[in-house]
């Protein structure tokens, strides 16, 4: 298999703002606003507080996934598979969080415990 390439974004995504990393990962070290869109059309990771929308997977790819530092999205997808949040996740869930597509198309939300 070979290596998809990564795009990296360092600074913040704003309100109104799109981000998109076609045929790559998408690695965000800035914070993504609320009504801010990323896409990928690999994985998606986020190492500051996510609030708008993530998009994984774009192209079609099921085994992509979502990594947030900080989860507060508005909205998550993977190949095209949607879950909207509007109402608070369990606390375990506001930190670390993984995302990925599972067997039956629902999207599973996983606190990251790194010991």
């Amino acid at each position: 298999v070979a290596a998809r390439k990564t795009v990296v974004v360092t600074s913040p995504v704003r309100t109104g703002q799109q981000v998109y990393a076609e045929q790559a990962d998408l690695v965000v070290l800035g914070m993504v606003s609320e009504g801010a869109e990323i896409i990928a059309d690999g994985n998606i990771h986020v190492y500051a507080p996510m609030r708008g929308r993530a998009l994984a997977g774009e192209s079609g790819d099921t085994s992509a996934r979502i990594f947030l530092q900080s989860m507060q999205a508005e909205l998550v997808s993977i190949a095209g598979i949607y879950r909207v949040f509007e109402q608070d996740l369990p606390p375990s869930l506001h930190k670390k969080a993984q995302i990925e597509l599972q067997e039956d198309e629902r999207l599973a939300i996983f606190a990251i415990n790194a010991n």
